[in-house]
């Protein structure tokens, strides 16, 4: 996450915005033509303008998206818990279950092995 985020600060323009007393690489302005803080401020704006994927998909993906925000909301510390869990927690999940998605591939191809 952290390597994506560099790789895209370089070709951003250099101009940094203020927002709350941070500076930030992207206004919070809406912009139709890209996504902005604006964005992750107002979904739907974004959804209007920049989803590219049909509307009637939001029906499935929108209690998704929305649930995991409001749960992440709901602990109290919204950023804490948002890097805790999508930036450390999921990812190890991840790897682990690819690990053992590995691990029994190697198991399978062993018992064919033997079974010849």
């Amino acid at each position: 996450m952290v390597m994506s985020n560099e790789f895209v600060r370089l070709k951003i323009n250099k101009n940094r915005f203020q927002q709350k007393g941070v500076t930030a690489l992207n206004s919070a302005k809406a912009d139709k033509e890209k996504c902005t803080w604006n964005c992750h401020n107002d979904t739907n704006f974004c959804k209007k303008h920049h989803v590219k994927m049909r509307a009637k998909n939001f029906e499935y993906t929108d209690p998704i998206y929305f649930g995991v925000i409001h749960s992440l909301k709901s602990t109290g510390h919204y950023v804490l818990a948002n890097i805790i869990f999508l930036v450390v927690l999921i990812p190890i999940l991840i790897v682990f279950l690819i690990g053992k998605s590995i691990s029994i591939q190697f198991k399978i191809r062993a018992i064919k092995k033997e079974n010849g």
